[in-house]
């Protein structure tokens, strides 16, 4: 029996996927493409302010503009007055071009460029200073306007993380803060935490909660942490994940490649996007009686987030043409016309798992069958899905996906919910293979048939 991951059931994309008009895009086009779909990401920006209302915190929600780089999602944080995290200059003004004020922004980022802190301090973003000789280029030049910061921590629970303050440094940070004065606005403290564990951001927020009462003993201002990111999108149902998880093997990819369970996204999850935030902040953080947001409330303390990937949950997929099919043994090859750059699990060696969706652009061919019968319907076809490169290893799909019929050349190859992290975070023009550009559909719920632009 073929491993399959069908994702969670969307009605829109069904309609989209059916009614013709990523056919009509992809020849207009000339080549693969990604769709947005806005609305989404605004539904999941308002579930997360939900969750910090519910649970009667005061917080800011910042998306993390490097999980798309697409103008419409930083677009539509300025027009509901949310926040953006950036992480280097490029993105800083785009972010400002797009209509995101400079106090709305918070930059984060190791070691960030002189630059880059200029105009941050300039701006009035909120700078997550990561090392001490970062502090001291952020001091250093007079500023018209006293810089804003937080103090990363280095998190206990990850020894090996790059990022953070550790205790003697975060001493020193502490106490150069305190003696600059005026000249600088310490507004708390900040962590990055790698995995999805909200009990583990519980405990390091409770944390950097106490640490902001004690900083206000030092005469900071102290009144907001930032627990980042990390909220688990939930991409396909509990029983196909924990199947495939347990049955996957070798033979299930071409080539044999072998893959091990903590190779992959955790691509189904219990507690997933704002409920994920809504766990955070009901859970107790260890050693304390309190819940944490209790304890926000108590320190008059603001929770700052910085998801991506989970604003971008079902907002976008990315479709592929199919230039040619080989037959192997027992399995074929499907060649799109893009590559697997356009698909950046590869980037972390590991594979993009959500099934994804043929869409014939003829209809199915029968099998013959014998002269007194009827013609036998369509038989399942395996395949992998190899990009249209040079490399051998450029293989979007290196999963033997079971697809209805055998494709064809012109037929469609849809990706789902490829939004976050997927469908540009390591694009490259190779081959001088011009990049997918990204279509915006817009209000697609709303009209007999979606209207479309293209993004900025």
């Amino acid at each position: 029996m073929a491993l399959t991951l069908p994702v969670h059931p969307d009605p829109l994309a069904d309609r989209l996927h059916s009614g013709g008009l990523l056919t009509e895009l992809a020849h207009g086009l000339g080549g693969p493409f990604h769709y947005l779909l806005p609305h989404r990401f605004d539904a999941n920006l308002a579930a997360f302010h939900a969750a910090l209302a519910d649970a009667g915190v005061r917080g800011r929600v910042y998306y993390a503009k490097k999980a798309n780089k697409a103008g419409v999602f930083t677009e539509r944080c300025a027009a509901l007055g949310a926040g953006v995290d950036v992480a280097s200059l490029g993105e800083l003004r785009a972010a400002l071009g797009q209509g995101v004020r400079g106090e709305d922004l918070v930059v984060t980022g190791p070691s960030k460029s002189p630059e880059l802190l200029r105009v941050a301090a300039r701006q009035g973003a909120l700078i997550a200073v990561d090392a001490l000789d970062e502090l001291d280029r952020v001091l250093t030049p007079p500023r018209t306007r006293p810089p804003r910061v937080l103090l990363r921590v280095h998190p206990p629970s990850q020894p090996d993380s790059r990022f953070g303050l550790d205790e003697e440094d975060l001493e020193a940070a502490l106490r150069d803060c305190a003696e600059a004065g005026d000249r600088i606005r310490m507004e708390g403290f900040s962590f990055h935490l790698s995995g999805y564990d909200p009990q583990q951001r519980t405990d390091l927020a409770g944390e950097l909660v106490e640490r902001c009462v004690k900083a206000r003993a030092r005469g900071l201002r102290a009144d907001r942490i930032s627990i980042g990111g990390g909220f688990a999108v939930d991409y396909v149902p509990a029983g196909p994940w924990t199947d495939f998880l347990d049955r996957q093997n070798p033979g299930d990819y071409h080539g044999g490649k072998t893959f091990t369970k903590n190779d992959f996204y955790p691509y189904h999850s219990p507690v997933a996007g704002a409920d994920a935030l809504a766990a955070v902040l009901s859970g107790r953080p260890a050693g304390r009686h309190a819940s944490l947001a209790e304890l926000l409330r108590q320190a008059g303390v603001t929770l700052l987030i910085e998801p991506g990937r989970a604003l971008l949950d079902r907002a976008g997929s990315s479709v592929f043409t199919v230039q040619g099919v080989k037959d192997r043994e027992g399995y074929g090859i499907v060649t799109v016309d893009g590559t697997s750059l356009s698909l950046s699990e590869q980037w972390f060696a590991s594979e993009y798992l959500p099934d994804p969706q043929l869409i014939p652009a003829h209809a199915p061919v029968p099998v013959p069958a014998r002269a007194s019968a009827r013609p036998a319907a369509p038989e399942p076809y395996r395949a992998c899905v190899g990009g249209a490169s040079c490399l051998d290893s450029d293989l979007l799909t290196w999963r033997k996906i079971t697809f209805p019929v055998r494709p064809r050349v012109g037929d469609l190859i849809v990706y789902p919910n490829t939004a976050g992290y997927q469908m540009d975070s390591n694009e490259s023009p190779f081959h001088e293979l011009p990049l997918p550009p990204k279509v915006v559909i817009d209000h697609p719920d709303d009209t007999p048939r979606p209207r479309w632009r293209l993004d900025r």
